[in-house]
C-alpha cells in the first residue's frame, strides 16, 4: 500500500459513541424536529431501575451479551435514558438514528439528539452535529457553523474535533485551504492521543519530504493509533515498517500488523503479505502463501485489486498446478464470506461495559458518510449498520 497525502483525503465521518468532556453551550441554528421517535414499545424483563440499567440493556440487545441481540430492544432502551436527559444515551440514540440501528433512518432526529447531547455535556455531540451541517444531513447544510461547532467542542478537549478540523483547513472544506493549518490542528489532536489525528499526522510525515519530517515519529503515531484500534494505522505502520526495518520493535511486528489490517478487510495488507511470501522478505518463500495472500486481496479490493494482481496469481497458479489453485481459490472464498465488512476501529473491552459495549466500526455503505457499527460479540454483524 502506498501512503501519500491521499490518505488523509478520506471521507469525514460521523463519530460513534464519541467520549469527552464537558461544554455547557449548545449548538445553533437547528430546530428540533416533532413527533415521537419510532421505536417499538416493547418490554422487557426484569425492568431496568435506573438510567444507568437501562443503558446496559440497551448494550447488552445491541451485542447479545446475556440476550438475543434485538436491535430494536437496544434502541427503544437507550431512547428511555435518553429521554430522561442522559447525555450520553442522547448521543448514541442519536447515532442510531443516523445509521439506522433498530430504527429507521432519521438524519434529522440524529441532529436533535446530538444537540441535546451537545447541551448536556458532551463535546463529542458537538462533533457530530458539526459534520452533519458540514455535509447538509439532516439539517441545512452550513460550513461555517459546522466549523464553530468544532472549534467549540476543540476548546473542551476533543481531540476528534482537533482531527476533523485538521480536515477542514488542509483539503479547504467550508474554509480557506491551509495544510499548515490543517497540520497543526492534526498535531494538537495528535497531542491529545486521539488515533485519527495520531494516523493523519503520522500519513503526513510519512510521505513528505521536507527533513523535519521523518520516519521515526510516523512510526511511533502510526503504533499509538494501531494500539487504540485504529485499522489504516496498522496496515500503515505494517508498511512502514517493511520499509524501515530498523524501526520495529520485534522482527514479526510488520508481519503481525499487516495480518490484523488484513483479518479487518484492508485487502492492501494482504497484498503486501502476498508480495513478502512471493519474495521471501520477512516470511520464508512460500508461493501457495503469496498465492493465497494475493486471492483474498483481489477479492476484497474489487475490480482495482484484480487488475493490480492479475499477472502475479496467473504466474504462481502456472507454478502451483490447477489442483492446489483450486484449493486455495476454495479457501480465500471461505475467509471472504467470513470478512464481509471492511473495518475502520476494532474497539477493546472497556472497564464500563454498562455503558460503553464491545463494538467495532466499519467502513460507510456507497453513497453515505456514517460509519456502521458493528457489535464484536455478536457471531454475525447486522448487515443495515
Amino acid at each position: 500500500m502506498m501512503c501519500s497525502n491521499k490518505s488523509v483525503q478520506r471521507t469525514f465521518l460521523s463519530a460513534a459513541l464519541v467520549m469527552g468532556g464537558f461544554l455547557a453551550t449548545t449548538a445553533r441554528g437547528f430546530s428540533a424536529p416533532s413527533g415521537d421517535p419510532d421505536v417499538s414499545a416493547v418490554k422487557a424483563a426484569p425492568q431496568p431501575g435506573s438510567i444507568d440499567e437501562e443503558i446496559k440493556l440497551a448494550n447488552n440487545y445491541f451485542t447479545g451479551h446475556g440476550v438475543a441481540q434485538d436491535l430494536k430492544q437496544s434502541a427503544y432502551w437507550l431512547k428511555k435514558a435518553a429521554g430522561s436527559g442522559d447525555a450520553q444515551a442522547e448521543m448514541q440514540i442519536g447515532y442510531y438514528y443516523e445509521a439506522g440501528i433498530g430504527v429507521d433512518k432519521d438524519a434529522k432526529l440524529a441532529a436533535h439528539w446530538y444537540q441535546l447531547a451537545a447541551a448536556g455535556g458532551l463535546p463529542g455531540a458537538k462533533v457530530n452535529l458539526g459534520i452533519l451541517y458540514l455535509w447538509g444531513t439532516g439539517v441545512e447544510k452550513n460550513p461555517p457553523l459546522a466549523v464553530q461547532l468544532l472549534r467549540e467542542a476543540a476548546a473542551k478537549g476533543s481531540g476528534l474535533a482537533d482531527c476533523y478540523l485538521g480536515n477542514v483547513y488542509y483539503l479547504g472544506a467550508g474554509v480557506a485551504q491551509d495544510r499548515a493549518k490543517g497540520e497543526q490542528w492534526y498535531t494538537k489532536g495528535a497531542a491529545l492521543h486521539n488515533p485519527q489525528a495520531e494516523y493523519d499526522l503520522g500519513a503526513l510525515l510519512f510521505t513528505q519530504t521536507d527533513p523535519i519530517h521523518d520516519m521515526r515519529k510516523a512510526a511511533t503515531l502510526f503504533r499509538e493509533s494501531a494500539a487504540a484500534g485504529y485499522v489504516p494505522a496498522m496496515a500503515s505502520l505494517g508498511l512502514l515498517l517493511v520499509r524501515n526495518p530498523a524501526l520495529a520493535q520485534s522482527p514479526d511486528e510488520a508481519v503481525r500488523l499487516l495480518n490484523d489490517s488484513a483479518e479487518a478487510g484492508n485487502w492492501k495488507s494482504s497484498m503486501i503479505l502476498g508480495v513478502l511470501a512471493r519474495d521471501g522478505k520477512g516470511l520464508a518463500a512460500d508461493p501457495s502463501a503469496a498465492y493465497y495472500h494475493f486471492r483474498a486481496a483481489a477479492l476484497q479490493g474489487g475490480e482495482v485489486a484484480r487488475h493490480m494482481l492479475a499477472n502475479d496469481l496467473r504466474a504462481l497458479a502456472s507454478r502451483l498446478g490447477p489442483e492446489q489453485t483450486a484449493a486455495l481459490d476454495s479457501s480465500a472464498e471461505d475467509w471472504r464470506r467470513q470478512h464481509q465488512l471492511v473495518l475502520e476501529f476494532v474497539y477493546k473491552a472497556t472497564s464500563d461495559r454498562a455503558r460503553f459495549p464491545n463494538y467495532a466500526l466499519a467502513e460507510p455503505e456507497s453513497g453515505t458518510h456514517t460509519l456502521q457499527m458493528v457489535s464484536s460479540l455478536g457471531n454475525e454483524p447486522e448487515q443495515a449498520f
